[in-house]
């Protein structure tokens, strides 16, 4: 169990009786998505059944990483595919398993008066 100085593992569950989340290797714990209707940049509300999120790559934020982890760190928005990430709930809330390949891009945070391109 690490304590909470640890860069690799943000304490998800405030419960002292129950262990923290460490991951192994390359992967990497992830917030999931939304499953549910999604609303258009007009308005329009687009139910969860349309199959066209299938290969629609989606944006999740970084709970925990392994040790091997290079490019992500924790609260961290990554890009990923649904197809490359494996369902897992823990502690009632729904996550997201991936391997550091798997991720697409890591979302940089604006600083004023800059310039720069921004994901």
């Amino acid at each position: 169990m690490t304590d909470s100085s640890d860069s690799t593992v943000r304490k998800i569950d405030a419960d002292p009786q129950r262990h923290s989340i460490r991951m192994t290797a390359d992967r990497i714990l992830v917030t999931a998505p939304n499953a549910g209707e999604r609303k258009s940049r007009g308005g329009i509300v687009i139910p969860a059944t349309v199959d066209s999120e299938a290969k629609k790559a989606i944006w999740g934020e970084v709970v925990a990483v392994g040790p091997l982890v290079r490019s992500a760190e924790i609260e961290d928005l990554v890009l990923f595919g649904p197809e490359s990430a494996y369902e897992v709930q823990i502690r009632g809330e729904d996550y997201v398993v991936l391997k550091e390949r798997d991720i697409h891009a890591v979302a940089s945070g604006r600083t004023e008066g800059t310039t720069g391109l921004y994901l």
